[in-house]
């Protein structure tokens, strides 16, 4: 199971003081050697954390792959085909929101959203849809050409009744229709096991957690904790 570690919040604190520092190249160094499979970065629409220069110097300047989250949009979609990251992840975005809130609607997109990926999959570049564990927004990823699905665990986060059972089943169908399947989003220290323990589940996306718990123990301790947990879920050591 792959850990991407999502490194906005780095920037976020950098921004904050209009400083050069905290780096995230050595952010995303220090991921690496706590066990970070890969880097997650969400470019918004608004800059408010992650900058264009970010995503070219570490596509440069550090080897693991990047993860692009970003708007269904076209001045996102040019980037992407620009910099050529490992992957993209379209998510939704509204300016007002603190963070993600939700799903990517894929239905209310339609035909227009595999017009968007069909591109980006011309560049060699492996597309996910962020979405909510509903059969109907998984069909319509399937159907829009994505390679893989990265199920919304914010309502599994915040304890609603029922969510574990709808992410163990959407994540069976997204397997089944032959994408594979990530997960992400209010995954911690305490709630990660479950999530971690769903065997069509091939990798995780986690950031603000990791990089409030690096305030107290360092990101690469905090990411080494991380995959630890996620390994034990899937009966390794």
């Amino acid at each position: 199971m792959r850990l991407g570690v999502n490194i906005d919040h780095v920037a976020t604190l950098r921004n904050a003081r209009g400083a050069d520092y905290p780096d995230l190249l050595r952010a995303a160094l220090a991921a690496e050697a706590g066990g970070s499979d890969l880097i997650t970065v969400h470019l918004r629409e608004d800059r408010r954390h992650i900058r264009d220069a970010d995503v070219t110097r570490l596509l440069a300047e550090q080897k693991l792959p990047i993860n692009l989250e970003m708007a269904v949009t076209v001045e996102m979609q040019q980037i992407a085909l620009d910099a050529r990251p490992t992957a993209v992840c379209l998510v939704p975005e509204r300016r007002q929101e603190l963070t993600t809130e939700g799903g990517l609607d894929a239905l209310k997109l339609g035909a227009g959203l595999g017009e968007f990926v069909r591109p980006l999959r011309a560049a060699g570049i492996a597309v996910s849809l962020f979405l909510d564990p509903d059969p109907a927004q998984i069909q319509a990823a399937q159907q829009a050409g994505a390679a893989a699905v990265e199920l919304h665990t914010g309502g599994y986060a915040h304890a609603k009744h029922g969510e574990l059972a709808r992410l163990q089943d959407a994540a069976a169908q997204v397997r089944a229709l032959g994408m594979a399947c990530h997960a992400g989003h209010g995954l911690t220290f305490a709630n990660v096991h479950e999530i971690a323990a769903i065997p069509q589940v091939e990798e995780l996306n986690i950031g603000h957690f990791l990089v409030s718990e690096a305030v107290f123990v360092g990101l690469t301790a905090a990411v080494a904790e991380m995959k630890r947990l996620m390994m034990v879920a899937r009966g390794g050591i």
